[in-house]
């Protein structure tokens, strides 16, 4: 568990349309190549400290010729932003994805200083 300390707690979301690769041939949907995908994304306001970020499927357009595998997660969470990634293997081929995403940890208070 993760615990908080004082009482500014900060909460920031979004949805990123991840890629959508059908229509070109890419290595997601052809099932060669790499089979990752990852982009940066930066918060709204920066956290006192690096927060805590959940990622979830928001859509997910699949062939269903083959079974159904996926590993998606926050990577290189910082102050600022996080590394968003998707990745499948095998006979798997992914079309498109869109990921959702929530941040949640300490931001600064209006009353918070430092000398720099």
């Amino acid at each position: 568990m993760r615990k908080l300390r004082g009482a500014w707690v900060g909460i920031d979301q979004g949805s990123e349309d991840l890629f959508s690769e059908f229509e070109t041939g890419g290595s997601m949907w052809t099932g060669a190549g790499e089979r990752e995908r990852r982009r940066h994304v930066r918060f709204n306001e920066p956290f006192a400290s690096p927060p805590n970020v959940q990622v979830v499927l928001s859509l997910w357009d699949i062939d269903n010729g083959g079974n159904i595998r996926a590993d998606l997660g926050a990577e290189n969470v910082t102050e600022t932003g996080f590394d968003m990634v998707f990745r499948t293997w095998s006979d798997t081929r992914v079309a498109r994805v869109r990921l959702g995403w929530m941040a949640i940890g300490e931001v600064r208070g209006e009353d918070d200083w430092s000398i720099d």
